[in-house]
């Protein structure tokens, strides 16, 4: 199976790019192909919500890295959204590519992928996740995806937070049994 890892930490060292490591190893010993893409240190633009794509069979106004994204996003069998919690959601940096979506929204709606969410952030209280989670039920509600895990991690404030831990564990589990193993 072909699976897309969106990471969306502008931190290379951080919790959830060790966690994303962990998804990625697991699912590589799985033998799925894995594209990683650490959406922070990519030059993809905002979209305008100009519609110059839906006049333009899904061709962006804009000519950036959204151009080597949109062929491994519709063709993976899988989408892992992997970011840290920035004020109750995900980063600005992901949330960048995830909103250029639009420009394919018709072919992402037409074939069922299965995505997973990894989070994690220093917040302790449960209800910290809360708006991460709506975001990500909702974005696959409306592509018609079938939400196939997460991985939420609370307390997590540094990378040594997460190494060896049962997170480290679970999220290479996850790589591994994303498609079956």
């Amino acid at each position: 199976m072909k699976i897309l890892v969106l990471t969306g930490s502008p931190h290379q060292k951080g919790t959830t790019s060790y966690l994303a490591d962990k998804f990625c190893e697991g699912a590589k010993e799985a033998g799925h192909k894995v594209y990683r893409v650490n959406t922070a240190k990519i030059d993809v633009k905002a979209c305008l919500g100009c519609d110059y794509c839906k006049r333009n069979d899904g061709e962006c106004v804009y000519s950036d890295d959204m151009n080597n994204i949109i062929p491994h996003l519709l063709e993976a069998d899988g989408i892992v959204f992997v970011s840290p919690l920035y004020y109750f959601g995900m980063t600005a940096q992901i949330k960048r590519v995830v909103d250029r979506f639009y420009a394919v929204n018709s072919k992402l709606r037409s074939k069922s992928k299965k995505a997973f969410l990894i989070s994690a952030g220093s917040d302790e209280d449960a209800w910290a996740m809360d708006g991460i989670k709506a975001h990500f039920n909702n974005m696959c509600k409306y592509l018609k995806w079938e939400m196939s895990g997460e991985l939420l991690v609370l307390g997590a404030s540094k990378r040594e937070d997460v190494e060896g831990s049962l997170y480290s564990q679970e999220a290479k589990v996850l790589g591994m049994e994303s498609f079956g193993y």
